[in-house]
């Protein structure tokens, strides 16, 4: 049986000195001091996963090992993230690596929208993400950052549109644009295509879909 979890609960446990819960997902971020010392950490993680048949999500860049752990099914924390997250502390403090809990972040893109449903699709074409709840698009692999389209009854006036710049191989650029036109988008500009498409969502939130093709 699936236990759920608060984030309060969370962090009341033992163990767990390493992690900070940000919305529903604890993360802990380790400085390694060194690639192949990294690599061991994330072997180590790799084991206890599977010991534990729960899995995290682990980022090894350089001297750093980000870990992230949720239960997908509830997109929250369970006993099972708990006990997972203290036998990590313990296992990277035997193989000497501290933690630097103040260094853990995480952040999506917001989008102000009147019709929530259009504005998902068009982004989820764009990107190449997935619905997931009412609100939110993601991607599939859980890669690159989430988008949260926040239900408006009156656009609010006065504040800055969000621009993005998406880098897409370029044998997939013009799929990728033809989608998003599908999807309920508009061309903007393709004077500078195929560096890169300017597209703009059904309530003109725009895009760039750029490709590496005609730069230095």
């Amino acid at each position: 049986m699936t236990v759920l979890i608060t984030p309060k609960r969370f962090h009341e446990a033992e163990g767990v000195d390493d992690w900070r819960v940000l919305w529903s997902v604890a993360f802990a971020l380790y400085r390694t001091g060194d690639f192949a010392t990294g690599v061991r950490l994330v072997a180590e993680i790799g084991r206890l996963a599977e010991e534990a048949g729960h899995h995290p999500d682990v980022n090894l860049r350089g001297a750093v090992v980000e870990v992230r752990l949720v239960t997908r099914e509830h997109w929250s924390l369970t006993e099972a993230d708990l006990l997972l997250a203290q036998r990590i502390s313990a296992t990277a403090k035997g193989l000497g690596v501290a933690a630097d809990p103040g260094a853990t972040r995480t952040w999506e893109f917001a989008l102000d929208a009147l019709d929530v449903d259009r504005v998902r699709a068009f982004w989820c074409a764009v990107l190449g993400y997935e619905m997931v709840g009412d609100s939110d698009i993601a991607d599939p692999d859980g890669l690159y950052p989430p988008v949260f389209v926040q239900q408006m009854d009156v656009m609010r006036t006065g504040r800055n549109r969000i621009h993005i710049d998406v880098g897409v191989p370029h044998e997939q650029a013009e799929a990728r644009v033809a989608a998003a036109l599908a999807a309920g988008g508009t061309l903007v500009s393709d004077r500078n295509a195929p560096m890169h498409w300017t597209l703009a969502d059904p309530e003109g939130n725009e895009v760039d879909l750029a490709t590496w093709v005609g730069r230095d």
